[in-house]
Formats: structure tokens, sequence, C-alpha cells
């Protein structure tokens, strides 16, 4: 079965990974979703991620982030879905929780937190909102 939204699917793994307290989850591997954790690890949501390559396919293994038992991710929603593409210039990017959260922009920079696309006047698909 093919997926219709697998960066969605990915952010499902995350936030099914963390309800359930695990310490990694895997997700199969992309050039998107890579781009999405390295975004995610700089803005300190996740541990980190690696490639793993023990079973037919190529995998991320996402290490989830906990602090004092709780998830450091309370939400993360897919904006940009494929049936309705959001889009926005660098100025109208909104802002999640009043900036304690961030928006992923996929730019023609690569992909971007909100706070860096504004720093680099910069627009794109919105692609998730996380806090």
């Amino acid at each position: 079965m093919a997926l219709t939204d697998p960066l969605g699917d990915m952010l499902t793994r995350i936030r099914n990974g963390q309800r359930a307290k695990m310490d990694s989850v895997l997700s199969p591997a992309s050039k998107l979703r890579a781009n999405v954790l390295e975004v995610l690890q700089r803005e300190g949501y996740i541990r980190g991620y690696s490639e793993d390559s023990s079973g037919k396919h190529k995998a991320l293994r996402i290490e989830l982030k906990y602090f004092e038992g709780e998830p450091a991710i309370k939400h993360v929603a897919r904006v940009s879905k494929p049936g309705r593409r959001i889009y926005s210039g660098s100025r109208e990017l909104p802002t999640v929780r009043n900036g304690l959260g961030i928006t992923i922009v996929s730019t023609p920079r690569g992909v971007l937190s909100d706070a860096e696309a504004r720093t680099q006047k910069v627009g794109g698909e919105v692609l998730a909102e996380v806090f």
C-alpha cells in the first residue's frame, strides 16, 4: 500500500511514540523526512536521529526527547496536506503559541524553521507546526 502523506506518517509515529513513552521510533527514510528531523533536532525537540539499515529498506531511527518525564513535543500537526497545500511568504509565516513553538517550512534554501526563514527573508510551503 502506498503512503499518500509520508511526512504526516512520520509525525504520527513521533506523536504515538511519545505517548507510549518510547525511547526511539523508526520511520522509512527519505531526504525530506531527514531534513525535517534536522530542524527538529536543531530546535531541541528530539535528541537526534540516525539512519538504520538493519532491515530490508533504509529507515530513520528517531531518538525522542523527554523533560521530567513529559514529552518535549506537546503538539505536532501537519499544516500543508496532499489535498490542500499551504504556502506563505516570509512576512506572513504563522507563529505558533506566540513564538513558543516553531513552524517548519520547505523553502528554496531547504527545510527551515519559521525564525530561520524570516531571517533569510524566504517563504515556502508550511509543512508542520510543533510546540
